[in-house]
């Protein structure tokens, strides 16, 4: 059986959606989805549990995506494991196409995650722009980090459980696998909202800037690393000249992004969770 642990905090205008969309075409036997509402003060839970048996509600009080995942690990029931963000939609067959290719031991692959779908139409034009280049990067390309989900075989989830808790959990996740032993599956999409302003771009890349210092604090010098070069942004630009101001935009975010996470940088805030709520709209 799959198991599918969701942690969710305050998550109520978006938790129905995903769970309608993994419920759709799954059965009962096949998955076993785990919502873990951490610290909620909304109708998480209610929602949550309003789509009957197939959904079990587990309430801790703590607000912590880390503890939410350990909690859902406590009470999940089998592998591949699924991850997945309470803002993101994917699909039962989507899930069935992460669990193949681990199901084959002989595959060594220990970790997948799915094709990302970003709707930008609703998004303003710098925001649009950025995500123009930032999708065409190697690292975000072959990553599964961003992706809102990850799966694991029982092997890969004893790799990530040692992990200490960090704010960018699926990039650690991401850079705790060889590139043999992780897999983007082409067959299988998740829809990731993307913020629609600026600013929200802004507070997103500050947390990520914030989250990514972090996990370099945890890595040997020699490990692998998510960070764009300038050498990734001129490729983008000799491969298509026409994201000249696309990878401006891309810059600018950037500079503003690592400026503004300087302090909580310096002052190892690794808890301050900026949040992007224009992701979250109807």
């Amino acid at each position: 059986m799959t198991s599918i642990v969701i942690p969710a905090h305050n998550e109520a205008r978006v938790i129905g959606r995903l769970l309608d969309s993994l419920l759709a075409d799954s059965s009962e036997d096949q998955t076993d989805i785990v919502v873990v509402c951490n610290g909620c003060t909304d109708d998480t839970a209610h929602i949550a549990a309003a789509r009957g048996p197939r959904v079990r509600v587990v309430e801790i009080p703590t607000p912590s995506k880390h503890a939410a995942l350990r909690a859902g690990d406590d009470h999940a029931r089998g592998f591949p494991r699924l991850y997945v963000d309470a803002d993101v939609v994917i699909a039962g067959a989507d899930v069935r196409a992460l669990t193949e290719p681990l199901d084959d031991e002989a595959s060594g692959i220990l970790a997948t995650a799915p094709e990302r779908q970003i709707p930008l139409a609703a998004c303003a034009w710098r925001v649009r722009a950025y995500y123009q280049v930032w999708q065409r990067l190697p690292a975000v390309r072959e990553g599964l980090f961003g992706r809102g989900v990850i799966a694991v075989s029982k092997a890969g989830h004893a790799r990530i459980a040692a992990l200490p808790p960090l704010m960018a959990d699926d990039l650690a996740a991401s850079l705790a696998f060889a590139p043999h032993e992780r897999l983007v599956v082409g067959a299988a999409r998740v829809v990731v909202q993307p913020p629609r302003t600026w600013s929200d771009l802004i507070r997103r890349r500050v947390r990520a800037a914030v989250s990514t210092a972090q996990v370099e604090q945890h890595q040997r010098p020699e490990e692998a690393s998510a960070r764009t070069s300038k050498a990734d942004l001129k490729a983008v630009l000799r491969r298509e000249p026409k994201l000249f101001t696309g990878v401006v935009v891309f810059v600018a975010a950037a500079v503003v992004a690592r400026r503004e996470a300087r302090k909580a940088i310096r002052a190892q805030d690794f808890g301050t969770w900026l949040r992007d709520e224009s992701s979250r709209q109807n």
